[in-house]
């Protein structure tokens, strides 16, 4: 776990291994959970295993090393938190097992049928990493310093019955939704063409690419105001701020992939006789499909962190609007009720992105990592 500051957690009741380990052992198949060494310090002496601290800069120290696993006595010192679970292999395998029957106490034997894996840590991981994630929010909901900015996971869960009540959080949901799509699929539409144009003709390059490099720089929030006088308040002003943040990452991702296609391809075709129609379909599309690709993935994640800049030009609703609105009123709950929200949506996109790129990009040989 990375970015924990120091002194969360107690040394007693909430120590962050105590309340780490406690929801990990509430997955069945954790049958062990280690800080740091673990029971490698049985093996060694204090003088070998003692984090020693070193002044990074004044007011700041880290330790040279981190045997402890980033905690020392229930309490983050600032290093990376470590910990490592072991799981055991699942039980439902195919080799016939000795068992008894509990109502007549005679020996049987246990077959398991249908589809079972034969290893569940692949899938464990992501049920671990919940579990850290659920423990160190539960941590830094009932220490004093950081509270009121993360309120129980409980209170988070109540809020959105208290958002149905008020009849504003489906439609906040859904006017995100469609400011979030269309800036998004316009700022597609727009940069596909663009990026071409500009990797195919030098002059598009040249009155083209400057701009997109100053505009690349400037951070959406700044340019807000600018696009509320010129467009007004509204949904309009919402997608054009969302439009030109995706239009921007993605050209110049698809620029790059079409400027990477090897140049000896684009020689054969037009030694065969190929034009410059067939070049484009017949070459460049499927070498630049890859960075197109990625270029979605991007935009998709621009779409969704432009969206605070975006919804505050005035919107009637939004969640970028009512995390701003629920800030005025000091409403933490809801609020970050709002912002898990958007980190759902995120996640969405991408896995609906991803599997298409695993089906379009089939024929592409992957790193296996």
């Amino acid at each position: 776990v990375l970015g924990l500051p120091a002194g969360i957690g107690e040394p007693f009741f909430h120590s962050v291994e105590s309340e780490i380990s406690h929801l990990l052992f509430s997955i069945p198949a954790v049958k062990g959970v280690a800080f740091g060494l673990g029971f490698g310090f049985a093996h060694g002496a204090g003088s070998q295993l003692n984090d020693s601290f070193a002044a990074l800069a004044p007011g700041r120290a880290v330790t040279r090393t981190n045997h402890n696993g980033g905690v020392n006595g229930g309490i983050t010192n600032g290093m990376p938190v470590v910990f490592s679970t072991a799981v055991k292999p699942t039980p439902s395998i195919y080799k016939e097992q000795d068992t008894v029957d509990v109502r007549t106490g005679e020996p049987k034997k246990l077959r398991i049928r249908g589809r079972h894996d034969p290893a569940i840590f692949h899938r464990a991981r992501a049920v671990v990493d919940a579990a850290a994630a659920m423990a160190l929010w539960t941590l830094l909901s009932v220490i004093p310093a950081t509270s009121r900015a993360f309120p129980n996971v409980f209170k988070v869960l109540g809020s959105i019955k208290t958002m149905i009540d008020r009849g504003v959080l489906w439609k906040d949901i859904s006017s995100s939704l469609i400011s979030v799509i269309s800036g998004y699929a316009l700022g597609f539409v727009i940069a596909l063409p663009v990026a071409i144009l500009m990797a195919w003709y030098k002059p598009v390059r040249f009155v083209i690419e400057p701009w997109i490099q100053f505009i690349r720089n400037i951070p959406p929030l700044a340019y807000v105001p600018l696009i509320v006088i010129a467009a007004g308040v509204g949904r309009k002003p919402q997608i054009i701020v969302i439009t030109i943040a995706c239009f921007l990452i993605m050209c110049v991702t698809i620029y790059q992939g079409v400027i990477n296609v090897d140049e000896t391809l684009i020689k054969a075709a037009r030694v065969l006789g190929a034009t410059d129609k067939d070049i484009f379909i017949r070459v460049i599309a499927p070498a630049t499909l890859p960075f197109i690709l990625t270029a979605i993935r991007l935009g998709a994640s621009v779409a969704l962190t432009t969206l605070i800049a975006a919804e505050s030009t005035g919107a009637m609703a939004g969640l970028g609007m009512r995390i701003r609105s629920l800030n005025n009123s000091f409403e933490a709950a809801p609020m970050l009720l709002y912002i898990i929200i958007i980190g759902i949506l995120g996640i969405t996109i991408e896995k609906l992105i991803k599997t298409a790129e695993r089906r379009l990009t089939s024929w592409q040989e992957k790193r296996e990592i």
